[in-house]
């Protein structure tokens, strides 16, 4: 039998939050680890448990674009956002800065346990309203400062960004090619450079574009989109 999926939720919401945390308690595929209220908890939970899974509202208390960048970096947790911010600039903002999944609150709970599984399989997932839009939008911020065509990826920077586009983190890249963290690192300090990307999100959408130019064959890439 697999062992359940650890998960932890932070909002500032009380009665919200205890709601939720009850409907993944009931479910025996999952194991609540923990719970915060405001952008500096939330870290410090992750920091603590590393759940596999954080679902996390926009609207808590601290920066928090700032520690779901600092979660995506320092941790292999998933993060799903699960906020009531109806606005496609804040799911930009939001995957840009590492988050994997983006649910809004007037969606039922179904969907929410979607979004969980999806991302736990190293997918990522996008609230059935935006999805096309917010694919579209991080295409286009992806390129919108790098001259296509004229950026050649390596072999090894294309495996990377490759793994990168299927929400890898550095551990499982390093593992699946059998290299270091550090070299991991490394290379995407090459690649945000090379590709102007100011994080994760836009080197793995802007690499797509360029292995597109040198490849024949159309690249796949693993994206729930739910209509």
């Amino acid at each position: 039998m697999a062992s359940p999926l650890t998960i932890a939720f932070a909002d500032d919401h009380p009665l919200l939050l205890r709601g939720i945390m009850n409907l993944f308690e009931d479910d025996p595929a999952y194991s609540v680890v923990g719970k915060a209220d405001c952008a500096n908890t939330a870290l410090d939970l992750v920091r603590r448990h590393v759940p596999d899974v954080v679902v996390m509202d926009l609207s808590m208390p601290g920066d928090i674009f700032q520690t779901i960048s600092e979660m995506a970096a320092q941790f292999p947790t998933r993060i799903v956002i699960f906020t009531a911010y109806s606005s496609i600039d804040a799911a930009l903002k939001a995957l840009e800065a590492g988050a994997v999944g983006f649910v809004l609150k007037d969606s039922d709970s179904e969907e929410l346990f979607d979004a969980v599984s999806t991302v736990s399989a190293g997918e990522m997932y996008i609230t059935k309203q935006y999805a096309l839009q917010v694919m579209n939008g991080l295409r286009e911020r992806a390129k919108r400062d790098s001259s296509k065509g004229k950026v050649r990826l390596s072999p090894r920077e294309r495996q990377i960004a490759r793994l990168l586009a299927e929400a890898r983190t550095n551990r499982e890249i390093a593992e699946a090619l059998q290299i270091s963290e550090r070299t991991v690192k490394s290379y995407m300090s090459a690649l945000m450079a090379k590709l102007k990307a100011r994080n994760r999100v836009e080197v793995a959408m802007a690499a797509r574009e360029y292995v597109e130019l040198e490849s024949d064959e159309p690249q796949e890439y693993p994206l729930t989109l739910r209509r």
